[in-house]
């Protein structure tokens, strides 16, 4: 009982600091000065091992770091991959930062995802890193304003599909500098 008789009165000192008008701030004071009383004459309040205090929202709250892009050699130059080793694509049919390739496209050649921002590695330009959501609700990565994507049948370190055209336009790996490799 003592316990909530001590919180009550450090939360009116607590809402009294908020402002208010002068009759707010009158009964404020008068709070302030029984929960002072009350605060002095209470005993040091610890918390048990099995007391833990709760988390605040700003506490629990982490920002996970989104998709690696990096970049390493190939036998079209330095491109695009991400952190596991997969080579990274454009879909020159996107002649804006909007997706086009869903469905049976999107099977093919995944879209690169992230759940926060991306992040650059390598001799990526984190300027030129962004991001498009996509209409199926996903949240794609973007390199100087493409959406990109992967080859569905590559493995780690592979760049089988650079310049092959399918779904209407051509699949191409990525530059540093945001463009296309030469085909």
């Amino acid at each position: 009982m003592r316990f909530r008789a001590i919180v009550l009165a450090i939360s009116m000192i607590a809402l009294s600091g908020c402002g208010g008008d002068d009759a707010t701030s009158a009964q404020s004071d008068n709070q302030t000065s029984a929960a002072s009383t009350a605060t002095a004459a209470a005993p040091s309040l610890t918390l048990s091992p099995t007391m833990t205090p709760t988390p605040t929202p700003l506490q629990s709250v982490s920002m996970a770091p989104g998709t690696v892009v990096t970049t390493a050699d190939s036998e079209f130059g330095q491109i695009l991959f991400d952190d596991t080793g997969q080579a990274i694509y454009l879909f020159d049919k996107e002649e804006t930062g909007e997706p086009d390739c869903y469905d049976d496209c999107a099977e093919e050649w995944p879209p690169v995802l992230t759940k926060g921002d991306p992040v650059a590695d390598g001799k990526v330009a984190p300027d030129r890193l962004g991001t498009t959501k996509r209409t199926d609700g996903g949240v794609q990565v973007t390199y100087g304003g493409h959406p990109l994507y992967y080859y569905a049948h590559e493995g780690q370190n592979e760049v089988k599909c650079h310049n092959i055209r399918e779904f209407g336009g051509l699949w191409l790996v990525v530059t540093p500098g945001g463009d296309a490799a030469p085909a």
